[in-house]
């Protein structure tokens, strides 16, 4: 390995957490659970999910967002409503995807990037539209490693 390519790479640092027994058994039953390989890996994921958290909480700095919704396509002029309020937020919708799953329900995702204000703001104002059988929005920011 190169000595560029080591400096990129980056250090893993060991330390040692002390846990009452009681949450050190309820961390090795998520391990367990969700399949982790290691109480490390899930510890990360934690560690990484607070982040993300934080990044949304502070607000200044543009994040990504998955708008997840469950709506009956026959409202009268719900889908018009879902694309104007699309259409003039001040976010960039990256994608949608639309799936029929039955003769009533469609399943859409939006995928957002922009402001966490302006994503939760659409994200409300689609998810209270009448018609909207579900709706949840899944944040995401960039997390160093």
């Amino acid at each position: 390995m190169s000595s560029v390519e080591e400096s990129v790479r980056e250090e893993t640092i060991r330390f040692s957490v002390s846990l009452p027994r009681p949450l050190l058994d309820e961390l090795d039953r998520r391990v367990v659970k969700k399949g982790y390989a290691s109480r490390s890996e899930l510890v990360r994921d934690l560690i990484r999910e607070r982040i993300v958290e934080e990044t949304w909480e502070r607000g200044d700095v543009e994040v990504a967002g998955v708008l997840t919704i469950v709506y009956d396509h026959h409202q009268r002029e719900l889908t018009q409503h879902i694309l104007d309020i699309q259409h003039r937020q001040y976010i960039h919708v990256v994608a949608t995807t639309h799936v029929h799953m039955d003769h009533h329900n469609c399943l859409e995702t939006i995928i957002i990037r922009g402001m966490p204000a302006e994503i939760e703001r659409l994200s409300l104002e689609i998810g209270g539209l009448r018609g909207v059988r579900f709706s949840e929005l899944t944040r995401a920011s960039r997390v160093q490693n």
